[in-house]
């Protein structure tokens, strides 16, 4: 498979990750994850954060112990500034504002999180780019890194990441939601959405490592394009 690799040194590799690939092998080894095909790469690959597999966007690997490390350190001293981009349902009533709410795993539902005062401390910043009426095109920034903190925190604020199966409706993005007057095309037997995975994206990274300045940005893949367009189009 061909990677997106945005950078590439002695130290790290970053990684335009695709929506639907591991960052990671799971328990049950169950397919090949984007770790999995580094090694083959690499040999010596290190993780040092993860995107869910339904988010696209920007992961960086270690190559070296030493490296790992320092990464390490400077994701959990919060000093890696990280920025993503999601499509939310519906209309936030501030079009600023942050969410500091701790999060810990769910105690009955396996692979979910939670709000719960007991939980690690965990902070979202989040700015609204454009308002579409049934869904939003929003900005966050994570100080803290804890498992679906951005899925958590926006469904927690009442506006779930769209096609969210976990903490939201799980439904797609559909032009027959948009168009007041939509019809299938002939030979379309059912409607085929627009955006039917999960509506969010890790668009940016910086840090600073070896006394070096690093930022990336990863280009937001296809099918969140063209969803934007259409619901630019048919706004209002």
């Amino acid at each position: 498979m061909k990677l997106d690799i945005l950078a590439d040194n002695e130290w790290f590799v970053a990684v335009n990750k695709p929506s639907g690939m591991l960052s990671i092998p799971d328990r049950m080894q169950s397919e090949p994850s984007l770790k999995d095909i580094l090694k083959e790469k690499y040999e010596t690959i290190f993780t040092v954060h993860r995107l869910d597999k339904d988010t696209s966007g920007i992961i960086v690997f270690a190559k070296d112990e030493e490296t790992h490390k320092q990464l390490s350190q400077l994701f959990e001293g919060r000093e890696v500034k990280k920025h993503y981009l999601g499509l939310v349902n519906g209309t936030l009533m501030n079009q600023k504002g942050s969410v500091d709410a701790a999060i810990m795993e769910h105690p009955a539902k396996n692979g979910t999180m939670a709000i719960h005062a007991n939980g690690k401390a965990s902070l979202t910043d989040y700015e609204v780019l454009e308002s579409f009426g049934i869904y939003s095109w929003v900005q966050f920034q994570i100080h803290t890194g804890r498992t679906h903190q951005i899925r958590v925190h926006t469904k927690h604020i009442g506006h779930s990441i769209a096609c969210d199966p976990l903490y939201g409706d799980g439904l797609p993005v559909l032009i027959s939601s948009l168009k007041k007057r939509y019809n299938l095309a002939k030979k379309e037997e059912e409607e085929k959405p627009i955006l039917a995975r999960l509506g969010l994206h890790a668009a940016s990274l910086q840090f600073s490592l070896n006394g070096q300045d690093y930022s990336f940005e990863a280009p937001l893949p296809k099918d969140i394009r063209a969803s934007l367009q259409q619901l630019r189009k048919w706004k209002g």
